[in-house]
């Protein structure tokens, strides 16, 4: 074990004002995408005409590899690249395998629409990348258009977690999937159906109010108990323990021994308590929530700084601002009224979700 290592190791993760330790870092490494999904980035907003990050404002590879080391040290272990579509960034393999050589980073993995997978699947592999999460949230190719805003096709999503297959990540791809009440939810059991027996673990994640452009009411919400109770009719489960604790998704076994699948329950059982996610935007701001309404930038302090100093500032800044961290928004929400709910809300000027990934 290298001196490096060895100090990693021996540091104590950094906490926040609850206790919660800095153990997940989330990194959106592209603010576009080839979708247009209507609970994420809708057509209407993110048209032909709308400005996104030119090159020269993201982060570069040195830049981002900086903050994941200085992250580490401060008790990060898991590193999740997101976007926009992560994929869409050039030579993202490069960046892979820089952090897995990374001391103390564990696990590193990845979130895509899957439809780019074909053409970068073997080389993600190669460069050390071990999870793929593949966003998918109808087999319907109506409904996954009017979920994706036009753009691609159920099909294209499913060639590219073959893709991901073959290249070696056979077992470690999880399906991602929005449930909107009288959008997609009538699907699901097809969608479970098509993926039992296949080592693919598909979530359900409850929709969520992320971002402002959504025009999310609680009322579209399918809550995770009811979607337990219809799947359970069709295939009966077994509730699984966590992998870890603070694990975000509840584990439910099919009792047939087809695999497993997982809830996601932001809105009806809010998991802030175990909370322990930073997320870093593709230009270099710090957020600590999902729902944050304004983050932290990093990106002057990189880039004006020689090395010595920018390590050691940047250490100062992410623990400092962690360690002042209070948020709880999804245990808010649930505390609220309905009518409450709605009038801050529609105060809040949130971060988009594709700013800073899921």
């Amino acid at each position: 074990m290298t001196g490096e290592e060895e100090a990693v190791q021996s540091i104590a993760p950094c906490r926040d004002r609850r206790g919660r330790p800095l153990r997940d870092l989330r990194i959106s490494v592209m603010d576009r995408c080839n979708f247009r999904c209507s609970y994420c980035m809708p057509e209407s907003t993110y048209h032909e005409g709308f400005r996104f990050l030119p090159p020269a404002e993201r982060l570069d590879f040195d830049e981002i590899e900086c903050v994941v080391r200085v992250a580490a040290s401060l008790g990060v272990t898991k590193i999740r690249l997101t976007g926009g579509e992560p994929l869409l960034r050039p030579e993202l393999p490069d960046l892979v395998s820089r952090l897995v050589r990374v001391p103390g980073i564990e696990d590193i993995a990845l979130t895509t629409n899957g439809v780019l997978l074909p053409r970068c699947a073997q080389a993600l592999w190669q460069a050390g990348l071990r999870r793929i999460s593949v966003s998918l949230d109808s087999l319907d190719p109506a409904v996954f258009a009017r979920m994706s805003g036009g753009r691609g096709a159920p099909q294209a999503v499913l060639k590219g977690i073959e893709a991901a297959q073959q290249a070696g990540f056979e077992g470690a791809i999880k399906i991602n999937t929005v449930v909107q009440r009288g959008v997609n939810d009538a699907g699901v059991p097809d969608l479970l159906s098509y993926f039992r027996n296949t080592g693919c673990v598909v979530r359900l994640i409850e929709y969520m109010d992320v971002g402002n452009r959504n025009g999310w009411e609680k009322k579209d919400v399918v809550p995770s108990e009811d979607m337990l109770r219809r799947i359970h009719a069709l295939w009966p489960l077994v509730p699984l323990s966590p992998h870890y604790q603070g694990e975000v998704a509840r584990r439910y076994g099919y009792l047939d021994g087809a695999g497993e699948i997982g809830f996601i329950s932001s809105v009806s059982a809010p998991f802030c308590g175990a909370c322990s996610r930073a997320r870093l935007s593709s230009d270099g701001k710090i957020y600590t929530c999902l729902f944050a309404t304004q983050g932290q930038d990093l990106r002057a302090l990189l880039r004006d700084q020689k090395q010595a100093e920018r390590d050691a500032s940047l250490r100062a800044v992410l623990s400092g601002i962690w360690g002042n961290r209070t948020d709880r928004y999804s245990e808010e929400r649930a505390a609220r009224s309905t009518h409450s709910a709605a009038a801050l809300d529609a105060k809040a000027d949130k971060i988009e979700m594709h700013y800073i990934g899921g």
